[in-house]
C-alpha cells in the first residue's frame, strides 16, 4: 500500500507540482492550500506523512505541525522554508517536524527525505526488547509490559531504538543529534524529545539522565 501523503503548500503552482511528482514516485498524495484545510483534511486522511510549508497566511507551518502532533499525527512532517537559520530548524523541531527542506529545493531530495520518515512497507522489521520495553522497529509502535501498544513519531521511535541498541552504554546528546537530526539540532531539541518519551513509557521513569553526559535506560 503506498504512503499517503498531505502536502500542505499555500503556492498553488508548488503545491501542485509536488502532488504531480509525488504521485508519480508512488505515494498517493492529498493537497490542502493553508493551515485550516490541512487540519481539516487530516482529520479524515490520516497521512502517514506531512509535506509542510511554513510561510502560509493564518496559520504557519509551525502552529498546523503544533496542532497535527497534538491531534495524535505520529507520522513524519518534513518542513518547507525559505529560512535555513539554526533558530528557525530549531523552532520547527520544537513544534513537531521531524525534518526540513530549504526552498528553492530539488524533489529528488523531498522523496528523499520522505523516504527517510517513512517506517511502514519497510522490509526489516526487528523487535528490540529492554526489561518490559518492546519496540517494533517497523512500525514504530512500543509495548511496556504487555499493556496495549504505544505509537511513537518518527524521531521519538529513532531515539528509542538508539538506547535501546546498548541498554547498559550511555548515548550522549551529540551522538543523538547527529545520528537521529543530521547535526541539524541543539541539546534542547533532545531533552525536548526525551521528556516526551519519557511521558509514553510512563512511571516507573525509564530513561535516566546521566548529568553532563547523556542519557541510559534504567535497569
Amino acid at each position: 500500500m503506498a504512503d499517503r501523503v498531505l502536502v500542505v503548500e499555500d503556492d498553488a503552482a508548488v503545491r501542485r507540482m509536488l502532488e504531480r511528482s509525488l504521485g508519480a514516485e508512488g505515494f498517493e498524495v492529498t493537497g490542502a492550500a493553508d493551515g485550516g484545510l490541512a487540519l481539516a483534511v487530516a482529520e479524515g486522511a490520516a497521512p502517514d506523512l506531512v509535506v509542510l510549508d511554513v510561510a502560509m497566511p493564518g496559520l504557519d507551518g509551525y502552529e498546523v505541525c503544533r496542532r497535527l502532533r497534538a491531534k495524535g499525527l505520529t507520522g513524519g512532517v518534513l518542513m518547507l522554508t525559505a529560512r535555513d537559520s539554526v533558530e528557525d530548524r530549531v523552532r520547527g523541531l520544537e513544534s513537531g517536524a521531524d525534518d526540513y527542506v530549504v526552498k528553492p529545493f530539488a524533489i529528488a531530495e523531498v522523496v528523499a527525505r520522505l523516504r527517510a520518515l517513512t517506517r511502514r512497507g519497510s522490509d526489516r522489521s526487528e523487535r528490540l526488547a529492554h526489561g518490559p520495553i518492546v519496540l517494533d522497529t517497523a512500525t514504530g509502535k512500543v509495548t511496556i509490559g504487555g499493556a496495549p501498544a504505544v505509537e511513537l513519531t518518527t524521531r521519538e521511535a529513532q531515539l528509542l531504538e538508539l538506547l535501546l541498541r546498548d541498554p547498559r552504554a550511555v548515548v550522549s546528546r551529540e551522538a543523538a543529534i547527529e545520528t537521529i537530526w543530521g547535526g541539524a539540532a541543539t541539546d534542547n531539541i533532545v531533552d525536548r524529545y526525551v521528556a516526551r518519551l519519557r511521558r509514553k513509557l510512563g512511571d516507573p521513569e525509564a530513561i535516566r539522565t546521566v548529568r553532563g553526559v547523556g542519557f541510559i535506560l534504567a535497569a
